[in-house]
């Protein structure tokens, strides 16, 4: 991360990472203190790459730990979106289950 460029009068160095099977996609962002999680989701512009993401209201969470969209970033901070899952994991695990 560009570290160097957030010591410029309270900005904040974080990234923005989202994936897919066949693509992945980390952007480096340097944002100023105090902004919240959708905040930086749309300064990254990360939607204008994947027709699939609304900044507005995907799922998202920071180191794994899904967080309110008023979440305040930390320095460092990892934002990750979510993707929805296509079929729910008991499920799944009850169809492996039958057919075993």
């Amino acid at each position: 991360m560009a570290k160097a460029d957030a010591s410029s009068a309270g900005a904040i160095a974080v990234e923005v990472a989202y994936a897919r099977p066949d693509i992945q996609r980390l952007i480096e962002l340097i944002v100023p203190a105090q902004t919240s999680v959708r905040e930086a989701l749309e300064l990254s512009g990360i939607g204008d790459g994947f027709d699939e993401i609304d900044t507005a209201t995907c799922a998202v969470g920071v180191f794994g730990r899904a967080v309110d969209d008023d979440y305040v970033l930390r320095p460092g901070d990892r934002i990750e979106i979510y993707r929805p899952l296509h079929i729910d994991p008991r499920a799944a695990r009850r169809a492996r289950a039958a057919n075993s």
